[in-house]
């Protein structure tokens, strides 16, 4: 499809570590960058540098600090509310609802770009099978690249291989680039926990695709047969 560079958005998890591989595919070079803004379950992080370490592809961290705890109304950030709840400010979303969490990461990850001289960034939002994130449909990534190339004067393509995706899809897909195995560094968790916990909603949306897909969790092997 495309030959240049690009860039992913790589957070250690299911989704974005898919992506990396769709982009090994479908670019000729690829660099990665993960964020660190005080997430609750930060082991993310950790987990992506060895994922791409694997895959061969370099990775730089950027700090954001505290900017998303300091916003506050969102459990991914904080200990003090239960990860199930509903968010406070929008009962149709999730307490994990991070607000401007992907407008402001794409901005950074633009930013970035633009500083490597990558017009191609690609990241791992998904709509279809997901908690209703606004800023994980098409149409607001439709906008925020157009908003972002004309504020840096540096065109700039956001690529969303997953964004119409079901959970089933993405793990069917991830067969398909040879990268299943690899599922077992990535970490979905809202706890951050290894083995996952199993059940907040990331864990049972998890489970879920792995199931329909009719594939086996490699993140699970051995302790489903304990």
């Amino acid at each position: 499809m495309v030959n240049s560079t690009c860039l992913v958005l790589l957070s250690g998890g299911q989704d974005s570590t898919t992506c990396l591989y769709w982009a090994k595919k479908e670019f000729k070079e690829v660099r990665a960058v993960t964020f660190a803004y005080g997430q609750r379950h930060s082991i993310e992080c950790s987990q992506a540098f060895g994922i791409a370490e694997r895959a061969k592809v370099k990775l730089e961290s950027l700090s954001l600090g505290t900017i998303f705890h300091d916003i506050g109304n969102s459990a991914l950030v904080t200990t003090d509310r239960n990860i199930s709840d509903l968010h406070e400010n929008d009962k149709n979303l999730p307490a994990s609802f991070v607000p401007g969490r992907n407008i402001i990461l794409l901005s950074f990850a633009a930013a970035y770009a633009y500083k490597l001289g990558i017009h191609d960034i690609v990241c791992g939002v998904n709509s279809e099978d997901f908690s209703g994130y606004y800023d994980c449909r098409r149409s607001t990534i439709n906008n925020l690249q157009h908003t972002l190339s004309l504020g840096l004067g540096f065109h700039i393509n956001i690529y969303t291989p997953l964004v119409s995706l079901s959970k089933a899809d993405i793990v069917k897909l991830a067969v398909e680039l040879g990268c299943i195995d690899e599922m077992k560094h990535t970490v979905s968790c809202y706890e951050g926990k290894i083995p996952p916990c199993g059940k907040c909603p990331a864990c049972v949306l998890r489970a879920k695709g792995f199931k329909e897909a009719e594939v086996e969790d490699p993140l699970l092997r051995g302790k489903n047969n304990e």
